[in-house]
C-alpha cells in the first residue's frame, strides 16, 4: 500500500480543494450578480429613455405623443392623428396608446421605426421590453392596487404612466424600484402594475402575504415586493 492510500489527503490538500471550490462558487455568484445588475440597468435605461422621449415630444410639439392632432402634417411618416384632448387613451379610434410609438419614432425621439396598427400582433407598432413584452404609455389608473385603467377597478388616481411590460422577474422589478424610487411597490413614482392592454400575460394583483395565492403574486398589499416568491411575471409603472 502506498503513502496516499494509507494516509489519505493531507489537511493542506483538503484546504486547497476547499479554496478552489470557494473561488468557483464565488465566481458563479458574482456572475449572476452582474447579470442581474445589467438587466436592472437595462430596464431603468429603457424607462428613462421613454420618459425623455415623452417630455421631449411634448416640449417640441406642445402636445402629447399619440394624442397629437397635427402629427400627419408636422411629422414625416406619421399615418394617424390623435384627438387632442390631453390624454393618451386606450379606448379611442385610433388607439392613442399604440399610436404614441409611431409619433415618438417618426419624430426621432426613440430608436426604431414603429407604424400604427389597431390589431395584434403589435410587434411593428409597439416597443418591447427585454423580456419580449409590450410597453404601454397611457392615461389611467392601472397601477398600485388597481386592476383596470378605468372604471371600478381603477382605484388609483388616473394619470399618465409608462408600463414596463410584463414577464419581468420580481427580483429585477423590485431592484428597479429600489434604485429609482422608494422600494415600495404601491407608493411613489414607480409602482407595481397588474395590467396591460396589448395581450401581455397579466400579473396577479397585490395580495396579503398570508393569502392562498401568495406564491403567484409580485407584491403584497403592504407594498413589499415578494422577492421570495420568485415570480417571473411582474410589471412596474413609472408615473409621469
Amino acid at each position: 500500500m502506498n503513502r496516499s492510500q494509507s494516509q489519505g489527503f493531507t489537511l493542506i490538500e483538503i484546504a486547497i480543494v476547499l479554496v478552489i471550490i470557494g473561488l468557483l462558487l464565488g465566481g458563479v455568484l458574482k456572475g449572476q450578480e452582474l447579470i442581474t445588475s445589467a438587466r436592472v440597468r437595462n430596464l431603468i435605461s429603457q424607462q428613462d429613455g421613454v420618459k425623455a422621449a415623452f417630455f421631449g415630444f411634448q416640449d417640441r410639439f406642445r402636445a402629447l405623443p399619440g394624442d397629437y392632432t397635427q402629427a400627419t402634417t408636422n411629422i414625416t411618416g406619421a399615418t394617424q392623428n390623435g384627438n387632442g384632448n390631453g390624454q393618451i387613451e386606450s379606448t379611442t379610434t385610433p388607439l392613442e396608446d399604440i399610436l404614441v410609438w409611431e409619433h415618438l419614432s417618426k419624430a426621432g425621439f426613440i430608436n426604431g421605426s414603429y407604424t400604427y396598427t389597431a390589431t395584434a400582433p403589435y410587434d411593428t407598432a409597439v416597443l418591447k421590453n427585454p423580456y419580449s413584452s409590450y410597453l404601454q404609455v397611457v392615461y389611467g389608473g392601472w397601477y398600485g392596487t388597481s386592476t383596470a385603467d378605468t372604471g371600478a377597478g381603477a382605484t388609483s388616481a388616473a394619470r399618465h404612466h409608462i408600463k414596463s411590460g410584463s414577464q419581468v422577474p420580481v427580483e429585477i422589478i423590485a431592484e428597479v424600484d429600489r434604485k429609482i424610487d422608494d422600494g415600495d411597490a404601491l407608493k411613489g413614482g414607480f409602482q407595481f402594475s397588474s395590467g396591460n392592454q396589448y395581450g401581455n400575460t397579466q400579473p396577479a394583483a397585490p395580495s396579503g402575504t398570508g393569502a392562498a395565492n401568495a406564491n403567484q403574486v409580485c407584491a403584497g398589499t403592504d407594498g413589499i415586493w415578494l422577492v421570495k416568491n420568485g415570480v417571473t411575471n411582474c410589471q412596474g409603472a413609472s408615473l409621469l
